[in-house]
């Protein structure tokens, strides 16, 4: 069982219990999946950028990722119906815990003059999404092998009914919010 996991049981889950006021476990949100995805428009005139995004999704998540390609024909940026324009990676169950678990200790506070996540980034449903300027961050990456510096998005899904429970079950776990979101 992974480090984030054993965490959840032994104490969000008590302690979100208390302050909801919740009579029943399972009423206590938890992690449903987390998907880390990225954009590759550059794959239109330059297919090995779609490869070396793959090779970093590999090495940081852990799994082959899905390419997405375009369903429409966009003709002011030379898109065609077909062309593959974007990747993702959908981790659940120890794998999900793992990638958090590495992204919340070990990835986000490599990044520069980092001072927290805005809290403002849910959804309104308890999911939460957090954007990742550059992919240098995370440990597995070769810094002298990379191309290109890109982004990322990961997307938070947890089965909280408010952004109240979900914001509470994620600082919890450990997530390095801000104290002053704007």
């Amino acid at each position: 069982m992974s480090r984030l996991k054993e965490h959840y049981q032994k104490l969000v889950v008590p302690a979100l219990m208390e302050e909801f006021k919740y009579h029943n476990v399972m009423q206590v949100p938890r992690l449903h999946k987390v998907v880390v995805n990225a954009g590759v428009g550059e794959a239109i005139k330059n297919p090995k950028a779609l490869d070396s995004t793959t090779k970093d999704f590999e090495a940081v998540t852990g799994q082959h990722p899905v390419v997405h390609r375009a369903k429409k024909s966009i003709a002011a940026f030379r898109l065609r119906a077909g062309m593959p324009i974007g990747i993702s990676v959908t981790l659940r169950g120890e794998h999900m815990y793992y990638f958090l678990d590495k992204l919340i200790n070990v990835a986000l506070p490599r990044i520069r003059d980092f001072r927290g996540i805005s809290r403002q980034a849910f959804d309104g449903r308890g999911n939460y999404t957090v954007g990742l300027r550059e992919q240098l961050v995370f440990p597995e990456i070769d810094y002298d092998k990379v191309d290109k510096v890109r982004g990322m998005e990961v997307c938070i899904v947890t089965t909280a009914k408010s952004d109240q429970e979900a914001a509470k079950l994620l600082e919890l776990l450990g997530m390095p919010f801000s104290r002053h979101s704007p």
